[in-house]
């Protein structure tokens, strides 16, 4: 009987030594076509199938749940999650908050409003401009261009929408989701010039882990440098934002 109960003993630590690694990650499914929700309500995207990439890569199980992104920081800082994807700029502010991987994505951001209305974003004092809440855009708006009545909006979606229905005179947003938004919308144009301030958008977008989880960062930047090389990255980038 001992050496029954050894023997199992061994067996179940091989298994957990053989056990995949377990990643929680987090998204905020309002910004296409970073992150979604399908019409099966699940998370779909470039950030997304990105991180199942990364995941394939690792050998990691990994799991993906919805949130506000403005609640993602704070989720990931009380562990409820391992790691945030959601079309995140590294900035100097967050990164007081958390690490981030090298940059999976370059960034910029832009203006977009009704064709002909504006031509540069000087013009856009006292307008209504609609972004996300608590994001970069939101930051840069108030730091930079406090004289812009800002209207922050649990999704972008709903900013466009508002703008189509005339409730506001543009939409700020990163600039490769921005022109996925043009190719759909003929009446839509940019304002000015792409902004790529590197305090806010200019260093690219990155996966958040905690402070001082330097390990699953080390993998995440491991793998992402793998799925690079191997022609995986481009792939996706082909998907989800073809030419």
């Amino acid at each position: 009987m001992k050496k029954w109960i050894v023997a199992a003993a061994l067996a179940a630590l091989a298994m957990n030594a053989h056990a995949a690694e377990k990643i929680r990650f987090a998204s905020s499914a309002t910004y296409p076509p970073f992150e979604s929700l399908d019409r099966e309500n699940q998370l779909v995207g470039f950030d997304i199938d990105l991180a199942k990439a990364l995941c394939q890569q690792m050998k990691a199980d990994c799991t993906f749940t919805n949130n506000a992104f403005d609640s993602l920081i704070p989720s990931l800082k009380f562990r409820r999650y391992d790691a945030v994807i959601s079309g995140m700029d590294i900035t100097p502010e967050r990164s007081k908050q958390v690490d981030f991987t090298q940059p999976y994505y370059p960034n910029s951001a832009i203006v977009i409003a009704r064709q002909g209305k504006f031509s540069n974003i000087g013009q856009l004092k006292g307008k209504r401009i609609g972004v996300e809440n608590g994001t970069t855009h939101q930051k840069y708006l108030q730091d930079k261009h406090p004289d812009v009545v800002m209207v922050a909006y649990d999704s972008y979606q709903n900013a466009i929408l508002d703008m189509k229905n005339g409730r506001l005179d543009g939409v700020f947003g990163d600039s490769a989701v921005v022109n996925q938004w043009l190719k759909t919308n003929s009446d839509l144009a940019t304002v000015g010039k792409h902004v790529t301030d590197a305090d806010y958008f200019g260093t690219g977008l990155g996966i958040a882990v905690r402070k001082g989880n330097d390990a699953l960062r080390e993998k995440l930047n491991n793998a992402l440098a793998e799925i690079k090389a191997n022609g995986s990255w481009q792939q996706l980038n082909q998907k989800w934002f073809p030419e």
